[in-house]
């Protein structure tokens, strides 16, 4: 028997908090109990999905390694491919590469240089938007394949952090905010 229907306001309550995770000082959002919860899984893709649906998406694109999660299961609902953006070297084939900042230092994502047309109209998943800069230079790199960028979505945004600000040329969903 199902339980009650879950509503968008719901999904905060299935989010955990780790204290000093991964390091001293950081509050992690954990989001492996929305991910074990059947009804929250569902609920999330549905809403990533919805908001799409009428878009003409020709790929859902997701960020190693949660986005992968949520971006495969968005691409499947909405019926199109899944592209996946990985770390430097991972990829078997020919890449394109973006190098962005982090907080000490420097680290690079690729695709393959195969995985999307020119003028295709892709969404950006990621589970959560921070400082913005993982996500720009994904944005980046599909721009500089003549992608048309249609959104970007978010199961949670940290506002605090202000990495909207990094993606203010592009429409952002996010469905949870702190």
């Amino acid at each position: 028997m199902a339980g009650p229907a879950i509503k968008k306001s719901d999904l905060k309550k299935y989010i955990r908090d780790i204290p000093d995770f991964p390091k001293q000082g950081i509050l992690f959002k954990d989001i492996t109990t929305l991910l074990k919860d059947g009804p929250a899984f569902r609920k999330t893709i549905d809403l990533l999905a919805k908001k799409y649906k009428k878009e003409k998406i020709d790929a859902v694109v997701g960020v190693e390694a949660r986005g992968f999660i949520f971006g495969a299961a968005v691409a499947y609902k909405l019926g199109v491919g899944f592209v996946p953006v990985r770390k430097k070297g991972k990829l078997p084939a020919k890449t394109k590469s973006a190098t962005y900042q982090l907080e000490y230092g420097t680290d690079t994502l690729e695709m393959h240089e195969d995985a999307i047309r020119p003028h295709a109209r892709v969404l950006l998943v990621d589970d959560l938007l921070a400082t913005g800069g993982t996500v720009r230079a994904v944005a980046d790199l599909l721009k500089g394949q003549k992608a048309e960028i249609v959104g970007v979505a978010f199961v949670i945004e940290l506002r605090f952090l202000k990495g909207k600000a990094k993606l203010s040329d592009l429409p952002v969903l996010s469905l949870v905010k702190y």
